[in-house]
């Protein structure tokens, strides 16, 4: 079974969505962005549920730097994409996550994929979310 879970930082810890949302409004121009959020997402398979539950706040997680969801909210976005690794190219975040995870059961090795989701609240139209996906 493959088990999945979405980790934000809190809001007010959020550095890199910030940041982002400050290049979007003054280096594309586009003023109409109201937010950005930025949600790593883990797919995880190979592994028993109760490990999956306790690796959620110890492996992909700070429970006191980050908001933990199983399935997130994505009202009030005008654009929802997620980025991810192409296949066969490496990636660091699931691969730290896959070996982090096997130190913790003493098992096999995990196979863990990560994604970058993006959430943009505003009125974006399309020639502008084609900008921001390739900025």
């Amino acid at each position: 079974m493959v088990y999945r879970v979405y980790v934000e930082k809190k809001k007010e810890l959020a550095h890199e969505a910030s940041s982002l949302r400050y290049e979007i409004r003054h280096l594309l121009q586009i003023r109409s962005l109201t937010d950005v959020r930025i949600l790593n997402r883990y797919d995880v398979e190979g592994i028993e549920e109760a490990l999956f539950d306790a690796s959620k706040t110890t492996i992909f997680s700070e429970p006191q730097l980050d908001n933990i969801y199983d399935e997130p909210c994505f009202e009030g976005a005008a654009a929802v994409f997620a980025v991810e690794p192409l296949p066969g190219q490496f990636d660091q975040r699931a691969d730290s996550a896959s070996e982090c995870i096997q130190l913790i059961s003493q098992g096999e090795r995990p196979t863990v994929r990560s994604a970058k989701v993006y959430l943009l609240s505003s009125k974006v139209t399309e020639e502008h979310l084609t900008a921001v996906k390739k900025y």
